[in-house]
């Protein structure tokens, strides 16, 4: 049977709303604006223009994804992050907005014309390194990650923002082969924070889609920043940033484990639900 557009949504928003997908209505328009290759203002415009056989197998191939689960971000292979277009993978954590947050603290924090370097720990995407890099020209940047697939994202992800001149990727489980006498203006960093019990309370498309070793840092979900807090100083320049993500329960854990005879803690940053959510500390 032969669909328009505006049926194939209407079919679509249906299968979604039953499988519990939220926001329905507006994930099915963007499957099928991605399965068209257009934009939301052409579906509107052509709404009764009928689908070709192919598209509509298409679409509902990528429908059946969704409401089995898959988060969108992975069906369509792109997520925005600050104004800029991210290719994702089942290999790196989809960028969220609260971790624009620390991009934006980074920027705050950072000279306009003056050169320094970033080390951005576990990158994933490279959403927060090739960001910072895209709104300072002059800045270099190193972009660490124990996943090879997750790198080699990164590294398309420089290349289509016109930074991978600027970018440099390592595999590196945290600071395990940076050389000490590396000496950075900032390291940032949006590390695992999940507690391993917390796993099967997740969202589905996290706990099922999104790669574990980005997600989970041990029993208390603090692994990766004690490594961050115990290491990071010795790859700082003198009065160097260091920035990091927390859980939405994590600050007052957080707050206990930093040493403020080697740390100055400048502010933990609330989200925009006012959830403290990056911590900002300078080397003393």
């Amino acid at each position: 049977m032969s669909l328009s557009i505006a049926q194939a949504v209407l079919e679509a928003t249906q299968v979604l709303r039953e499988a519990g997908v939220p926001e329905a209505a507006r994930e099915a328009g963007s499957l099928l604006a991605h399965t068209l290759a257009c934009d939301r203002g052409f579906m509107i415009t052509h709404a009764d223009e009928v689908l070709s056989e192919q598209a509509t197998e298409t679409f509902r191939e990528y429908v059946e994804r969704r409401a089995a689960g898959e988060p969108l971000q992975y069906i369509t292979g792109h997520q925005a992050f600050l104004n800029l277009d991210f290719e994702v993978t089942r290999n790196v954590l989809i960028p969220r907005p609260e971790t624009e947050l620390l991009v934006e603290i980074a920027l705050d924090l950072l000279p306009t014309a003056d050169e320094f370097s970033v080390c951005d720990v576990g990158t994933g995407s490279g959403c927060i390194a090739i960001t910072i890099l895209h709104e300072r020209p002059s800045a270099r940047a190193l972009g660490i990650d124990i996943s090879l697939p997750a790198l080699q994202v990164a590294q398309r992800n420089a290349t289509r923002h016109g930074v991978a001149d600027r970018f440099r990727l390592l595999a590196s489980d945290c600071f395990s082969t940076l050389n000490t006498t590396r000496a950075f203006s900032m390291i940032v960093s949006n590390p695992p924070y999940v507690a391993a019990a917390a796993l099967p309370g997740l969202q589905r498309e996290v706990r099922e889609y999104e790669p574990r070793t980005a997600l989970l840092a041990g029993a208390d979900g603090l692994s990766v920043i004690r490594r961050l807090l115990a290491e990071a100083q010795h790859y700082l320049v003198e009065h160097g940033y260091l920035l990091f993500e927390i859980g939405f329960d994590q600050h007052e854990m957080v707050e206990r484990l930093i040493d403020t005879s080697r740390w100055e803690v400048l502010e933990i940053h609330k989200d925009l639900q006012g959830i403290p959510r990056t911590v900002a500390l300078r080397k003393k």
